[in-house]
């Protein structure tokens, strides 16, 4: 299917209904540009922001203790100290 798009004074284009259907996207979801080196682009959904909040837990273990962010802190110290020392 192919499909013309009109180019506003602005400069803007109007993305068509299917286009967004087939993109999967609603209307304030972002578009994601890629310039293709023959002087095509590429539309693609554009990648969601990670949050932390969808890190929590990731690392955890059954059986693992939990450890306090002052141990993390020291431990990657200490790394970094035998990194150096080599």
């Amino acid at each position: 299917m192919a499909l013309e798009l009109t180019i506003t004074a602005k400069g803007q284009v109007t993305l068509k209904q299917a286009v967004l259907d087939h993109l999967g996207l609603r209307p304030g979801q972002k578009v994601g540009v890629v310039f293709l080196p023959d002087g095509r682009v590429e539309l693609q959904p554009a990648a969601a922001r990670p949050s932390i909040v969808r890190a929590r837990g990731m690392l955890r273990r059954p059986g693992q203790r939990v450890i306090s962010l002052q141990e993390m802190q020291e431990a990657v110290e200490a790394e970094a100290v035998r990194a150096v020392k080599g």
